[in-house]
């Protein structure tokens, strides 16, 4: 049996490979987003979706990453660093390879920390937007 809020200690997400962690990130990130404009506006779903899209972006999400890099902790930027010079398979079409991989740090950060019930640091992080 699954349950949906699953955690992992620390030491068991650093054990998880950095674009794993980067693929959990980036659903975390993206639901962030699509509840953050749900919630402060009343927007059609169309709009709504071009709004999430623009944030969601590498681009979007390295000047984000810009912003809160700043804060991280030391362990946070440990896995920003694996994350962002991970080989990971695939390339964005609309961003430049740097903005790339600095997001997948990012998503990276976030499903480490989403995988270790550290949801208020999220909050914390994110709400810098």
């Amino acid at each position: 049996m699954f349950d949906f809020f699953t955690t992992v200690t620390e030491h068991e997400a650093r054990n998880i490979s950095p674009v794993t962690l980067a693929f959990v990130g980036d659903a975390v990130y993206s639901l962030y987003v699509r509840e953050k404009l749900v919630l402060s506006s009343d927007f059609s779903t169309g709009t709504l979706q071009k709004l999430a899209s623009g944030e969601v972006s590498a681009h979007g999400q390295n000047e984000l990453l810009i912003k809160i890099e700043p804060m991280f902790t030391e362990e946070e930027r440990s896995v920003f660093r694996r994350g962002r010079n991970a080989k990971n398979p695939t390339r964005s079409k609309n961003a430049t390879i740097a903005e790339y991989n600095n997001s997948t740090g990012l998503e990276a950060v976030i499903g480490y920390l989403y995988l270790t019930g550290n949801y208020k640091r999220i909050s914390e992080l994110l709400g810098k937007d």
